[in-house]
């Protein structure tokens, strides 16, 4: 079956081109252009996808984390999440399976959220804002309603989306924005929205007035 960086691919939890043909089965092969594995996978880690055998998405999430730094591994886990709502438990199912698996460590830092979904420099750079402010850092790209938010502070009532304008400037994503909004009111948090200039050029109107809700 397809496994490793071209499962990833192939299921669309990892981005960029497509990387060489990678297959795992339970004898030794060569085949020329093929990175082959030798294996024998729990049946439950094996599924068919368009009618292809591939490693399921918590398997290859499993698999990946040898492969991957904690930056790309991040993606692909949020990359999971949204597509096929991967939780950590089902994650967890399989490294009880797999216990030798390289990576673990990394790998349960990722899917319990001890290192933040950053998926762009604008986030980047505003959690470096927030660090240098001495600022409480936020739970990033998580659930909340029925959308997911940039940056949310629970335990302060506050939410932040931050708004470029290549991901922003069409009107499913502005209706989506006002969504976000309808919902933070209706939980309770103050929602405040800033952009690429807020975080790159002025950046201290935007941590004063973070620092005035979050203290």
């Amino acid at each position: 079956m397809l496994s490793g960086r071209a499962a990833g691919y192939y299921l669309g939890i990892l981005k960029g081109g497509p990387p060489p043909p990678e297959v795992t089965g339970p004898t030794e092969r060569r085949v020329r252009g093929v990175k082959t594995r030798r294996s024998l996978l729990d049946p439950r880690d094996i599924t068919v996808v368009r009618g292809i055998a591939v490693t399921t998405v918590p398997r290859t999430l499993v698999d990946l984390a040898a492969v991957l730094d904690e930056d790309d591994l991040v993606r692909a886990y949020h990359e999971a999440d949204v597509r096929y709502r991967t939780t950590p438990m089902l994650v967890e199912g399989v490294l009880e399976r797999c216990p030798t698996a390289p990576g673990q460590r990394k790998l349960r830092r990722v899917i319990w959220g001890d290192i933040p979904v950053l998926l762009g420099r604008l986030e980047s750079r505003f959690m470096d804002e927030l660090r240098g402010a001495g600022l409480p850092l936020p739970e990033t790209n998580r659930p909340a309603g029925t959308k997911r938010v940039d940056c949310g502070w629970p335990d302060h009532g506050l939410t932040v989306e931050l708004l470029s304008y290549r991901f922003h400037r069409s009107r499913y994503a502005w209706e989506q924005d006002h969504v976000r909004r309808r919902q933070a009111r209706k939980r309770g948090d103050a929602f405040r929205t800033y952009t690429w200039y807020d975080v790159f050029e002025d950046p201290a109107p935007m941590l004063d007035e973070l620092r005035e809700l979050l203290t």
